[in-house]
C-alpha cells in the first residue's frame, strides 16, 4: 500500500505530526551527532529530519519511491535535493553513501528485502543505516489516521530477522512515540512526559521501532567459504593411455 506524498506532508504539518517529528528527530540527532564530511541519504519520506544535517554533512539528498510521489525539498527554494526512484534499483554506485535514514518506506514496500539489499549495496563499509518502522503492537499501527497505521507493521524480532537476511548488523535499538496518536491538545501537551516515562521504563507498545545498523561485509566471504567446503574434494589422476599410443613416440 502506497501513501501519497501530499498526505505525508500534510500530516507533518499538523500538531500531532510535529510531535512525531520531534520525538523521532531526537533519536536521529542523538545517534548521528557527527556527520561532517559525510553524505546523508533519506529514503521514503525522510525530509522532516534531513534538515538537521544540511549545514553539517558534505551532501544531503532524499529519494522518494515512485509509487509515493515526490515533492521539492528543501522548501526554501533553490535547487531541489529530492528524486523520484524505484527503491529496489537506486541510481547510485556501490558504497557511496555514509548515512541512510529510512522512514515511511519499509512498511510500504512490496519488496522489503530487495529494498534493503539496495541500501546495503550503496552504503559504505562501516556506514550506518537508521531504520524507522511501525511497531505492530502499538496503537499507532492499528489506527489509519496517521501514516504509521498504513502498510505492514513489524515486531522487533521480525526486523532483526529481516536485517540479518540482508546482511545488516544492528548496533542500537530503541523506540519512540509512547503517547497515543490522538490530536487532542490534552494528549499533545503531555507528549514529552509520555516519551520520557516510556523510554525510561522501556514500556511496550511504542509507536515505532528505531534501529541503527551497520553493513556486514564478512558474511559474504563466509558464505563463499561455506559453499566451497560443500563441494566434493577431487584428486588428480592420470588419464589412461590408449593401447598402441606409446609406440607412436618411438
Amino acid at each position: 500500500m502506497a501513501l501519497d506524498v501530499v498526505d505525508l506532508r500534510s500530516f507533518y504539518a499538523t500538531p500531532l505530526g510535529r510531535v512525531a517529528q520531534r520525538h523521532i528527530g531526537a533519536i536521529v540527532r542523538e545517534r548521528w551527532t557527527h556527520v561532517s564530511g559525510q553524505s546523508v541519504l533519506g529514503v521514503g519520506y525522510a525530509t522532516p529530519w534531513l534538515g538537521d544535517f544540511r549545514d553539517k554533512a558534505l551532501r544531503v539528498i532524499a529519494f522518494m519511491p515512485a509509487e509515493q510521489g515526490v515533492v521539492n525539498w528543501p522548501v526554501e527554494g533553490g535547487v531541489s535535493s529530492t528524486a523520484l526512484v524505484d527503491a529496489t534499483m537506486l541510481p547510485l554506485p556501490d558504497s557511496c553513501v555514509d548515512r541512510i535514514l529510512i522512514v515511511h518506506a519499509l512498511e510500504l514496500s512490496e519488496a522489503p528485502r530487495d529494498m534493503l539489499a539496495e541500501i546495503w549495496r550503496i552504503l559504505t563499509p562501516g556506514g550506518r543505516m537508521l531504520l524507522v518502522a511501525p511497531n505492530r503492537r502499538s496503537v499507532w499501527a492499528r489506527m489509519d489516521t496517521t501514516p504509521f497505521g498504513q502498510g505492514q507493521p513489524y515486531s522487533r524480532g521480525q526486523l532483526r530477522a529481516l536485517l540479518r537476511e540482508t546482511l545488516f548488523s544492528p548496533i542500537h535499538e530503541t523506540e519512540a512515540l509512547y503517547g497515543p496518536p490522538f490530536a487532542r491538545p490534552a494528549y499533545l501537551r503531555f507528549s514529552n512526559a509520555f516519551e520520557k516515562i516510556g523510554a525510561r521504563l522501556a514500556l511496550p507498545g511504542a509507536g515505532v521501532h528505531v534501529i541503527e545498523a551497520t553493513k556486514q561485509v564478512y558474511r559474504l566471504v563466509g558464505a563463499r567459504k561455506a559453499a566451497r567446503r560443500q563441494l566434493p574434494q577431487l584428486e588428480p589422476a592420470l588419464s589412461p593411455t590408449p593401447a598402441g599410443r606409446a609406440a607412436d613416440f618411438y
